[in-house]
């Protein structure tokens, strides 16, 4: 398995204007408790360049992932011009911007990884 693969495939699938968490990818990539090891594979850049890894934040909607990006206000610049707005906390509102993934989609990543042998 490799779980980078996995990583970049559903990380890729979130869409403008929504965000995603750490767990939520870990989850997805067959890997629940492997959430920070989702974290490792944006910051490293061991997945493609064009992750929108701005699209994912902690549990609690925190932006973690500033030492991903050249500049520290990268990822709050990039939510925002995707409509999603960050508290001077530098946080977002989950309820409101979260990626709602179904289970048609926990299936078709599950065949997409078994039919790519990933």
């Amino acid at each position: 398995m490799d779980f980078y693969k996995r990583v970049e495939y559903v990380c890729k699938q979130i869409p403008r204007g929504r965000a995603a968490t750490y767990g939520q990818i870990a989850l997805l990539c067959g890997m629940p408790s492997h959430s920070r090891q989702v974290g490792y594979a944006l910051n490293k850049k061991l997945t493609s360049p064009d992750i929108p890894a701005h699209r994912i934040v902690n549990h609690k909607g925190y932006l973690s992932g500033s030492a991903s990006f050249t500049y520290p206000d990268t990822q709050e610049s990039l939510l925002e011009k995707e409509g999603i707005p960050v508290t001077p906390e530098h946080t977002i509102d989950l309820k409101k911007y979260a990626w709602h993934h179904t289970l048609d989609d926990a299936i078709r990543f599950r065949s997409y990884f078994t039919t790519h042998n990933l």
